[in-house]
């Protein structure tokens, strides 16, 4: 049983002429890292909000969320709690309006283990300087006694991912982690994240708009547009042969981490803008800014999510772009851990 599973969960607010999520199934279990990667407006936070039962107000909602097989859609508020408290963290993408500004580090950290689970201020102070000590910050007595403000954006980060994992959680949620940060402290982030993932064997969703963060750091990676996932596949698969015009074009928009050893291919910048919630299409929701779009076709249906080779892609012409392009074929890479379209 997966750690986390979305079953074909949509949401939808009064007014909006389409869902903010659209049958979204999605899955990561223990010790995996999986990605979720699309534009700003495309659905990935409330995905990732939805993973600790906070749905917007006034949605309407179908479908499920499990969270080590508690179902959070409906749910009473003491699963609520145990799923928010020991189950499940979340670090935030902007540490600065995440902590309180007016009270101290060591405030921060130690009132979950204080409130919730009833510890000792000893005990949970103790606490608090091993995770400051387990995510590099130097002097870390020192550190909660200070205040929010007196850190920079990198050690108030830390400070955030130290606060995430004071409950031992088995899942993390990431959303957008290092988007605030210069290039340099996003990767001492990534590489915190990745070395405390693997020493706990942690179940970690990656919420981010940057595909290449997303290969780098992780097994599997979930692409959406406009609230629908439209493929899915391991990493290497992905990369190697995207199958989704969408996924194709954000691969040629993103800059790489690491530059190649040959000339830099210039980026190609995505036509058109991101579907918003007061838009709708009859067909599929890219259509308009696809390069390879078939009038009649494209735009008339919405395309299923369906299996090709390692990946799962929601397009209509996925069989011939990908015959055109000669990509290859990228089975070796592994196959797609258990969803609901393998059952």
């Amino acid at each position: 049983m997966a750690l986390l599973e979305y079953e074909d969960l949509s949401i939808e607010l009064p007014g909006m002429a389409r869902p903010v999520l659209d049958h979204v199934g999605l899955t990561v279990s223990a010790g995996e890292v999986v990605a979720l990667v699309g534009e700003s407006g495309s659905g990935k936070s409330v995905t990732a909000r939805a993973a600790l039962g906070l749905f917007p107000a006034g949605a309407g909602i179908e479908g499920q969320v499990r969270v080590d097989g508690t179902g959070l859609v409906g749910a009473d508020a003491a699963s609520l709690r145990t799923v928010r408290t020991a189950a499940t963290s979340m670090i935030f993408q902007d540490p600065r309006a995440a902590i309180n500004p007016v009270r101290r580090i060591g405030d921060f950290l130690t009132e979950s283990l204080r409130m919730c689970h009833r510890w000792s201020k000893d005990r949970a102070n103790v606490r608090a300087v091993e995770l400051l000590t387990a995510v590099g910050l130097p002097d870390p007595a020192r550190h909660l006694n200070q205040y929010p403000h007196e850190l920079s954006g990198g050690m108030l980060q830390r400070v955030m991912i130290a606060g995430a994992l004071s409950t031992e959680p088995r899942l993390l949620l990431c959303d957008e982690p290092t988007t605030a940060l210069d290039v340099s402290t996003q990767a001492e982030i990534m590489a915190i994240l990745g070395r405390l993932q693997r020493e706990r064997d942690l179940g970690l969703l990656l919420i981010t708009h940057d595909i290449e963060l997303a290969a780098a750091a992780c097994d599997r990676i979930y692409v959406m547009y406009a609230g629908r996932i439209v493929e899915t596949a391991p990493t290497a698969a992905l990369f190697a042969a995207p199958r989704h015009p969408y996924t194709a074009a954000l691969l040629s928009s993103s800059p790489p981490l690491s530059p190649p050893d040959g000339p830099v291919a210039r980026l190609t910048p995505i036509p058109g803008a991101p579907m918003g919630l007061l838009d709708s299409a009859p067909g599929c929701s890219f259509a308009a800014r696809c390069h390879a779009v078939r009038p009649g076709l494209c735009d008339q249906s919405p395309p299923p999510l369906e299996r090709h080779g390692p990946a799962l892609v929601a397009c209509h012409r996925t069989d011939e772009l990908t015959d055109r392009h000669g990509a290859a074929d990228a089975a070796a890479a592994g196959p797609l851990s258990p969803n609901k379209e393998d059952r």
